[in-house]
């Protein structure tokens, strides 16, 4: 069987060259006689993969020496309660609620605190992204949070909020390693591999140093403490040590197809391509405002869900996996991550070229 066009909001499609070589290594990593699966996490073959992995991924986002990298389970989900455990030293912090995932995150940290809803565009389900340039910022907030790239929606964050001097604490997962960004203007970024890097089971979270104390919640379980994992070079229990090892070989897949810069111009023209024809079909359209659409996540309908049903099921016969959009909004979904081709961009538009002149 060929492979097909895997449109998948994640777990995601895979560089084809990473799969190529982690299978070559499956049975025998690099003389050891054994693959990565069966490795001990306290070897020094896994330590060298661990350590290459942070340092390949530090030279791709130019993280400052001040910035701690952490390779821990739980998914981006149990970041909602680990931020507040970890942050909320006066019990008060601010959310901009852009999506389902924000939505989420707030409603946990408000289990550990208050948690300020300064911002949110509930209002129009989600389609864009609010004014963030003179927020509300509370006084004594331990941190404005926010989700960068929204997933479910298709909205990206083009500028970030101005936080009146508050650590920004942002969840990247499905813009992750996308395009370069400025590891400074956050105090924490933290994302689920599972889109954009790696196989599920693997959550990364850079955070600056300053904010990794012994002074968290009273009862925060000593595995929700990032200093825990800091202390432990995330070794402090057995790590999910294959999904490192393969988000290491996307690192260095990253760097070889020219670091992040180029990333972000390919990705720029991969989205082009299919939001031009958006804009110009009289029977697909967007549903994001122009100004904040995602580069990864392109959400759009036909109007009618009779139809979209229809085409996800043609373009699933047809090679195209997984475009139907969330089951909290409908309609379809191409998440088009760094290892989209551009090649499967263009046959997706021709094919709905094809499947919107045999149904107007």
């Amino acid at each position: 069987m060929s492979r097909v066009y895997n449109f998948s909001a994640g777990p995601a499609v895979l560089p084809e060259e990473v799969l190529t070589e982690a299978a070559a290594e499956m049975l025998d990593y690099n003389g050891t006689g054994m693959s990565v699966m069966e490795m001990s996490h306290r070897s020094k073959a896994f330590q060298e993969i661990i350590d290459s992995a942070e340092s390949d991924l530090r030279e791709l986002m130019n993280i400052p020496d001040n910035y701690k990298v952490l390779f821990l389970q739980g998914g981006a989900s149990q970041q909602f309660a680990m931020i507040p455990m970890n942050l909320m030293k006066n019990r008060v912090a601010d959310y901009i609620v852009t999506g389902q995932w924000s939505k989420k995150a707030y409603a946990e940290a408000a289990k550990y605190g208050k948690a300020n809803k300064i911002a949110t565009s509930e209002d129009r389900t989600f389609s864009y992204i609010p004014d963030c340039s003179d927020l509300p910022v509370s006084e004594d907030a331990d941190y404005v949070y926010i989700c960068e790239n929204n997933t479910i929606y298709g909205t990206k964050f083009r500028h970030l909020p101005d936080t009146k001097g508050k650590p920004l604490v942002a969840d990247v997962s499905s813009c992750f390693l996308s395009e370069p960004v400025d590891v400074t203007k956050y105090g924490v970024i933290y994302g689920g591999v599972q889109k954009n890097v790696g196989p599920a089971g693997v959550v990364i979270v850079i955070i600056r140093e300053d904010l990794i104390t012994d002074d968290v919640l009273p009862g925060t379980p000593t595995m929700l403490q990032y200093k825990t994992h800091v202390d432990a070079g995330s070794l402090y229990n057995t790590p999910p040590a294959y999904g490192i090892y393969i988000c290491g070989k996307v690192f260095r897949w990253l760097k070889r197809q020219g670091g992040l810069a180029a990333m972000k111009e390919r990705n720029e023209k991969k989205a082009k391509i299919l939001y031009d024809y958006l804009d110009a079909s009289q029977m697909f359209k967007g549903t994001v405002e122009a100004k904040d659409r995602s580069l990864m996540n392109v959400p759009f309908v036909t109007g009618s869900d009779e139809l979209d049903a229809r085409f996800v099921q043609e373009a699933k016969a047809a090679g195209f996996e997984s475009l139907k959009g969330h089951r909290s909004v409908g309609g379809m979904r191409a998440s088009i991550y760094n290892a989209m081709p551009e090649e499967g961009v263009k046959a997706l538009v021709a094919f709905m070229k094809t499947f919107e002149e045999e149904n107007l």
